[in-house]
C-alpha cells in the first residue's frame, strides 16, 4: 500500500513537472517563434521572425505570406541588400538573397502594379520580387529621365508613400540639424535658411506624379516644407489625408543655456499634411515657438502641429491599422515606432482615433520595456507595416530583427 502510494505520488509530481515545462515553453512563445521580451498590453505578444540582419530599415509584407526586407547594412555606400523571407516549416522563415550593392536602401512599399519601390540615396526603383535583377529600374535618379533626389548631409535616406491615385509622395529630409554652418557655426537670424527655401528646397515632402502602368513620371512639386525629415509617412484610410511624424532637431541647449539638457526639447511632432503649407523648420519648434536661433521670428503664418510627440523619440515609420485581427480599440490607430534610443524611444506606440477619426486620442504602448537584457539588445524600430494577415509588421536597426505583434495563444 504504501509503495503503491508513493508511486503514486511520483507520477503526480512527473506530470506537474511536464505541465510546467509546457507552460514556460508556451511562455516563451508567441504564434510558434521566440516571444520578444518585452511588455504587450493584455492578449498581445511580440514574435521574434528573423534576426541576425546587420542594418534591417525597411520591410513589406506580400500577399503570400512572405516579407521583404530591406537591409542597410551600414552608413557606408553601395552595402545595402534586399532579402526575400519565405515561411518554412518549424517556425521559421528561409532567406532569399534578391539584389546587392545597393546605395543605403531605406524605405520600401508595394507600388500600385503590385511591383516593389525602393529608396536609395537619390533614386527610387522598382523591381519584381520573382525576378528582380532583369526588372530593376530606375523611376526617379540613375539612369530615368527625372532628376535624382538631393540626398544630401544629415538626412539623406529616402521615404515614400503612394496615394489611392498611384501618386508618390517622397521625403526630402534636410541636409543640417537647425540650418547651422560650418563646424556648428548658428545661422544668420536676419536671413533665410538657404536650404530651406526655393524649389529645390530641402526639409520638404514632394509629390511625384505618375503615370500608369509604367510608372513614369510625368512632374512633381514641393508639396509641403519646413519639415526637417519626414521618415514616418501614412495616408489616413478614409480620408486619403497625409500624415507625418517629423523629427525634431538636436542640442537645442547649446542654445538655450537656461536647460541642463535636451532631453524634453523641443518635442517630435505629427502633422497633418497641407499642399503648400510650412511646418516652420528650422525658425520653429513645439507649437510655432521661435527657435533660439531665430528669436524674432513670427512664427503664427506657420503650420503647427496637429499633435506633440515625446521629445526624441525618432519615429521613423507608421502605418494606420484597418485591419481586425488586433482588438478593436486599435481600429483606425496610427501605429508608430519610436525608433530614438533616448528616454521616450524604442518602443512601438498606437495613437488612438478621436471623435473625428484623427489619430490624435489616447496613445498605447502596444511593445514596451525593450531595452538591453541578457541576451536581447535595445530596440530600435524603423519602418512599421500591416500584413494581410491583420498582424503587425516591424524592423528594428540595432540588433536587426524582424518582429510580428500579434494576439497571443489562449
Amino acid at each position: 500500500m504504501k509503495t503503491s502510494n508513493a508511486l503514486s505520488l511520483m507520477r503526480r509530481a512527473a506530470l506537474a513537472t511536464l505541465l510546467l515545462a509546457g507552460g514556460a515553453h508556451a511562455a516563451d512563445t508567441c504564434g510558434g517563434f521566440k516571444r520578444l521580451d518585452v511588455t504587450t498590453p493584455d492578449g498581445l505578444c511580440a514574435a521574434v521572425l528573423a534576426d541576425g540582419f546587420k542594418f534591417a530599415r525597411g520591410i513589406q509584407p506580400l500577399a503570400n505570406g512572405e516579407l521583404v526586407v530591406a537591409d542597410m547594412h551600414n552608413w557606408e555606400p553601395n552595402q545595402g541588400s534586399v532579402w526575400l523571407l519565405k515561411p518554412a516549416a518549424g517556425g521559421r522563415y528561409d532567406r532569399v538573397l534578391l539584389l546587392k550593392g545597393l546605395d543605403r536602401p531605406n524605405g520600401i512599399v508595394l507600388g500600385p502594379d503590385g511591383l516593389l519601390y525602393l529608396g536609395l540615396v537619390g533614386r527610387i526603383v522598382r523591381f519584381d520580387v520573382r525576378n528582380p535583377q532583369a526588372t530593376l529600374r530606375d523611376i526617379i535618379g540613375g539612369k530615368s529621365d527625372v532628376a535624382p533626389l538631393p540626398g544630401k548631409g544629415r538626412h539623406l535616406l529616402t521615404a515614400m508613400r503612394f496615394d489611392a491615385r498611384g501618386d508618390l509622395y517622397v521625403n526630402v529630409g534636410s541636409a543640417t540639424d537647425h540650418c547651422e554652418g560650418e563646424n556648428g557655426a548658428a545661422p544668420d537670424p536676419g536671413q533665410p535658411c538657404a536650404e530651406a527655401e526655393g524649389p529645390q528646397a530641402l526639409g520638404v515632402i514632394r509629390k511625384y506624379r505618375l503615370l500608369w502602368p509604367m510608372a513614369m513620371v510625368k512632374g512633381w512639386e514641393v508639396w509641403a516644407s519646413g519639415l526637417r525629415n519626414s521618415m514616418a509617412l501614412a495616408l489616413h484610410p478614409a480620408t486619403g489625408e497625409l500624415w507625418q511624424a517629423d523629427n525634431g532637431r538636436d542640442a537645442i541647449q547649446a542654445a538655450m543655456p537656461e536647460l541642463a539638457n535636451d532631453n524634453d526639447l523641443p518635442h517630435d511632432e505629427l502633422n497633418l499634411i497641407e499642399r503648400g503649407a510650412n511646418y516652420g523648420w528650422p525658425y520653429c519648434y513645439d507649437a510655432n515657438v521661435a527657435s533660439p536661433e531665430y528669436p524674432q521670428r513670427d512664427c503664427s503664418g506657420y503650420r503647427a502641429p496637429a499633435r506633440l510627440l515625446p521629445a526624441h523619440a525618432a519615429p521613423l515609420g507608421m502605418t494606420f491599422y484597418t485591419g481586425t485581427r488586433l482588438p478593436a480599440m486599435y481600429r483606425n490607430s496610427l501605429i508608430v515606432g519610436y525608433h530614438g534610443y533616448r528616454a521616450h524611444g524604442h518602443r512601438l506606440v498606437a495613437l488612438l482615433p478621436d471623435s473625428k477619426g484623427a489619430p490624435l486620442g489616447k496613445s498605447v504602448e502596444l511593445i514596451g520595456n525593450w531595452q538591453s537584457k541578457p541576451g536581447q539588445g535595445m530596440g530600435a524600430p524603423v519602418d512599421v507595416k500591416q500584413g494581410p494577415d491583420g498582424n503587425i509588421y516591424l524592423v528594428e536597426d540595432r540588433t536587426g530583427r524582424v518582429v510580428r505583434l500579434q494576439v497571443a495563444a489562449p
